[in-house]
């Protein structure tokens, strides 16, 4: 299988009413469980990475480890740089063969957002590659995230219909009162202004910190548009979930024997969101 841009997979998902679930992965078992996952349950997927998981392993390695894994697996599946900070981290993406590429200036400036977004969108346009843009600041709710802002600002419509239009961005990440890191209360969801969006903003939607996110309110936003859902907190507590509760039992375990049962812990995780999304079946 070869990675395709994620535009073929959002548009799809905002033409047919679900979202592509997009998850975060920084090594080999977080990508095959997830690619496996979605060759189970016919569902596209997105894998992504960004600054923090590329401490873990740089843009060209995840490439290969990605494309390795993907081999193995019949599925439509996209490989996005997530949260990307620099026009730098972006060309080596590109020439890692990323097809899918965000660039987060949301605390910049709008015209320095604009400006390098639609730099970007040159670059990417002749090669295929899709461009995630994000305006208003997804901040997020906890000390443990290693993405989103220190402080929220919502989305003004006004301003998203501009900013689509300088860019050409393929999809917008938008601020509706969602956040990265694992809710510690129901968040607060701004729907009224999703479906202004909506009407003003002619690309898919993008819901930055999906985890812990109630299925209802979920449900809601992609039948407003959001046609993409990010994916990042919750595999990382079944994963810790599952090294923790391995150690309180036995701390002399074979380390690759926990590591194998964290992938066990992860899996129902990725399925639950594939499902919830709409995702299943959709290939």
């Amino acid at each position: 299988m070869n990675f395709l841009p994620s535009k073929e997979l959002v548009d799809d998902a905002y033409r047919d009413g679900y979202a592509v679930p997009a998850f975060c992965v920084w090594n080999a078992e977080t990508t095959e469980t997830v690619l496996r996952a979605a060759a189970d349950l016919r569902a596209p997927v997105m894998i992504m990475s960004g600054p923090s998981e590329f401490e873990v392993f740089p843009p060209d390695v995840m490439a290969e480890i990605a494309r390795a894994m993907a081999k193995k697996y019949d599925v439509r599946a996209a490989l996005h740089l997530d949260h990307g900070d620099s026009p730098e981290l972006a060309e080596r993406c590109l020439a890692a063969g990323y097809t899918s590429l965000m660039l987060d200036y949301s605390t910049r400036p709008f015209a320095e957002n604009a400006r390098a977004l639609r730099s970007l969108v040159d670059r990417c346009r002749s090669r295929g590659v899709t461009v995630e843009g994000e305006l208003g600041a997804v901040g997020r709710v906890d000390d443990g995230s290693g993405e989103g802002s220190k402080a929220s600002t919502l989305t003004v419509p006004g301003d998203a219909e501009d900013y689509v239009r300088q860019t050409g961005v393929d999809m917008l990440a938008v601020s509706i009162g969602n956040a990265h890191g694992l809710y510690t209360a129901r968040p607060r969801l701004e729907f009224a202004l999703l479906a202004e969006l909506r009407s003003r903003v002619p690309v898919p939607l993008v819901l930055h910190g999906g985890s812990g996110t109630p299925e209802d309110d979920l449900q809601k936003a992609v039948g407003l548009g959001m046609a993409k859902v990010n994916v990042a907190s919750e595999l990382c507590r079944a994963i810790r979930d599952s090294f923790e509760d391995q150690w309180k039992t036995d701390r002399s375990r074979w380390l690759p024997l926990t590591f194998a049962r964290t992938k066990k812990a992860l899996a129902p995780v990725v399925e639950r969101w594939i499902r919830i999304t709409g995702a299943a079946g959709r290939i």
